[in-house]
């Protein structure tokens, strides 16, 4: 008969290596969970660092965004160019120099060169029609906020990224550019608040690949293009996200969370090197490991050895109480708190995360009742979910408490009944908690976005109509609802081309919305001017129009939304606007602009038919005294009833400007020979020799005057003008009321002679 002893070594044997598989299993779940709780908390910190890296790096854009559209405002008022400088640079730059980061700001004719700078009196010296944000600009490629590639400035001889928006002439085209610049150390400075580890860092880059600025690797790798590399194109394919990739340039791998910078096409990425967000889970894991395979050992050479040696029992024992320690460090090291209560409520079993939750030793707590733990009103709280758990119904709940340190904790806490599986009686209870706080705190931060959100389209001054991918209503704002005479409910479900038609400026014929375009094509549309939208109670409404597709992040067209701006108010304003910068706002003449135009036309018909063409200066004589005698509102009456006289005697042909004060420039076209000299000064001798009634006071006043002929006297209007007004002061020496001809720079202007029948008058 065999020996039992043998079969039941075997059965010892083969239990103990079964124990060893299965701790080695465990202990294998349990690191490469360490290893996953260690990379998404060092992902989730890398993801909160970039969209806060992004939001300020896009807060620091629309400001100067902001400060340059305001510049560039005041550039088109047609007043501004007319101010004396230090006015003028006080009135364009007040606002922008104190915006944060922002460098100086230049205003950069279409020819390139600084025209007008925010710092030196006169602007500095420089040309910028070589730099890619103005040619877009200029050519009418780009509009709004151009980020330019990173340059060493040319004036302040450090790097930089250039930012650029364009401003429009009286004729509505682009004029020129105001300039400003971004210091690259002043994202450097921003950056450096970050405190990451060795081979890590926060890369600054264009949409188009140029590297802005690496922190903190210098500027050996300003201007470098990223482009068509993999890392690139992860960057490219979604406006924010995280991803494993080895840099091009350098070769290192490294965790990259990137986010696009607002509208701007900008990407800021923190990049954390693998190796480093790994390296105290590897030191754990070795350690784990070490323990792992020694309690495995342990297990098969207690079993061998209890096979043996049935006789060292103490031995066993040791090694038992041994391999029980190892069990407790692993407990002791998981994240969660890991406890045993019996059915009398008192602990038997907790790991040292005790510590940290209620301050106190496992030791310290054990056999303590859950009511001495956690207070009575915490007790109050569990004690019904502890009576579910107890009768074997396993029980899930949240809760917050306050830990031995005074913190808040949002915890998670499962109650699993410890069943004696031949009986069915609940011996006691096994409580896991879980510390939910992060989670808890991003879920709070999504509302609060979403909510955000919410309350901005509600109070912005833009109609925004919301779609599903079918151009179906899903939302309106109270400024679409007011424009379109649709109410949000009433709006839902039906087609945006029902809610919201648009139609060309005749009001007739319709235009595709750019909602139907952004959806078929799946990219942002307009904006679209001259149209017009008419709302369902007959309203009217001028308005631009955009609309951009909403895509998930699977890719998947789920809707667009579009945004109409009323410019119905702007569109009359730039009427009034373009009125006022051609003609005088007291004479309703045409101004200094306006004449140049018609000077320029004239001029170029008289070379091409070979024909002449004359300037004449006037100045009125005695006007001055009128002003100090009446006051200027009798001496504004006096200039209009002149201006009212002298278009009433010139031809339709000629143009009347008034040039300034008491100050008036005849173009007369066409004339032939000193015989129609004489009758032009004929006339306007005319127009003062009658009174003028101004308040009931009769006024008498005269005027002096210059002619200068094209071509003899110039081939230019500067020239014309110039020997005109020449001519108009020699006319005032001579005794004034006269008109005088320009005769070349030695001769003194000759004497114009009315028709006799004039003289005599």
């Amino acid at each position: 008969m065999k020996s039992p002893r043998p079969l039941f070594s075997q059965r010892l044997f083969w239990l103990a290596l079964l124990l060893s598989l299965g701790i080695g299993a465990l202990v294998t779940r349990t690191v490469f969970t360490m290893r996953t709780d260690a990379w998404n908390f060092a992902a989730r910190t890398n993801a909160n660092l970039a969209t806060a890296l992004e939001q300020s790096v896009g807060w620091t854009l629309r400001a100067m965004d902001q400060s340059l559209q305001d510049v560039a405002a005041k550039l088109e008022h047609p007043g501004v160019m007319e101010l004396p400088q230090e006015l003028r640079n006080r009135v364009l730059f007040a606002t922008p120099l104190r915006v944060a980061g922002l460098m100086d700001v230049y205003v950069v004719d279409s020819r390139g060169d600084i025209v007008i700078d925010s710092v030196a009196h006169p602007p500095r010296k420089a040309n910028y029609a070589d730099r890619d944000y103005f040619q877009a600009l200029m050519s009418g490629a780009r509009e709004g906020l151009v980020i330019g590639h990173p340059v060493m400035g040319r004036v302040t001889q450090t790097w930089m990224l250039p930012v650029a928006r364009a401003y429009h002439g009286a004729d509505g085209r682009v004029a020129g550019v105001v300039v400003s610049s971004v210091s690259l150390s002043y994202f450097n400075e921003l950056f450096s608040a970050l405190h990451l580890g060795p081979s890590s860092g926060v890369n600054l880059i264009l949409s188009s690949g140029t590297i802005v600025t690496r922190y903190p690797y210098g500027d050996a790798d300003v201007g470098k293009s990223l482009a068509g590399t993999p890392n690139m194109r992860r960057l490219l394919a979604e406006k924010s996200g995280s991803f494993v990739g080895v840099a091009s340039l350098d070769k290192i791998e490294r965790f990259y969370s990137f986010r696009h910078v607002g509208p701007y096409p900008l990407v800021v990425n923190v990049a954390q090197s693998t190796d480093v967000m790994l390296a105290s889970w590897r030191a754990n894991a070795l350690q784990l490991a070490a323990f792992a395979l020694v309690l495995m050992a342990s297990c098969v050479g207690l079993a061998v050895l209890f096979a043996r040696e049935l006789a060292r029992r103490q031995e066993v024992t040791s090694r038992l109480q041994q391999t029980e320690h190892y069990l407790r460090t692993i407990l002791d090291n998981l994240p969660s708190t890991i406890s045993y209560w019996d059915k009398s409520e008192r602990n038997r079993f907790i790991n040292r995360t005790s510590v940290d939750v209620y301050g106190r030793t496992p030791q310290e707590l054990h056999g303590m009742h859950v009511s001495d733990v956690v207070g009575s009103a915490g007790y109050a709280v569990v004690e019904p979910f502890i009576r579910q758990a107890l009768a074997g119904h396993p029980q899930r709940f949240e809760r917050n408490l306050t830990d031995a340190s005074g913190r808040l904790r949002c915890t998670h806490i499962s109650y699993t009944p410890d069943m004696d599986p031949r009986t069915g009686e609940v011996r006691g209870v096994f409580v896991q908690m879980s510390d939910i706080t992060d989670r808890k705190r991003v879920e709070e931060e999504l509302f609060q976005e979403k909510e955000l959100m919410r309350l901005t389209l509600q109070s912005i001054g833009d109609a925004v109509v919301c779609t599903d991918a079918e151009g179906r209503i899903t939302y309106l704002n109270p400024v679409a609802a007011h424009m379109t005479g649709w109410q949000a409910f009433d709006a839902a479900g039906r087609d945006v081309d029902e809610v919201a038609p648009l139609f060309l400026a005749n009001g007739e014929q319709t235009q595709p919305s750019s909602l139907r375009q952004a959806l078929a094509a799946r990219t942002t549309c307009g904006p679209t001017r001259g149209v017009v939208l008419r709302g369902r109670d007959g309203m009217r409404f001028e308005v631009e129009e955009s609309a951009s597709p909403i895509i998930d992040r699977h890719g998947q067209l789920t809707g667009a939304v579009m945004v109409v701006h009323d410019v119905t108010e702007t569109m009359a304003m730039a009427e009034r606007m373009a009125r006022l910068a051609q003609y005088d706002a007291l004479t309703d003449l045409p101004n200094r602009v306006l004449l140049q135009d018609r000077a320029a036309h004239a001029l170029a018909l008289a070379r091409r038919e070979s024909r002449s063409l004359a300037v004449m200066y006037l100045d009125l004589d005695g006007f001055k005294q009128v002003n100090d005698r009446l006051g200027h509102d009798a001496g504004d009456q006096l200039l209009v009833l002149f201006a009212r006289r002298l278009v009433a005697a010139m031809r339709q042909s000629d143009t009347v400007c008034r040039q300034g004060g008491d100050e008036f420039v005849l173009l007369l076209p066409g004339l032939d020979g000193r015989r129609q000299l004489s009758a032009v000064a004929g006339k306007v001798l005319a127009v003062c020799r009658e009174p003028f009634v101004v308040r009931g006071e009769s006024l008498q006043i005269g005027l002096s005057a210059g002619i200068a002929l094209f071509p003899e006297h110039g081939a230019t209007y500067e020239e014309l003008a110039r020997h005109a007004d020449t001519a108009m002061y020699a006319a005032k020496r001579a005794g004034r009321m006269q008109v005088r001809c320009y005769a070349g720079p030695v001769r003194e202007p000759e004497l114009v002679e009315p028709p006799l029948q004039d003289a005599t008058k």
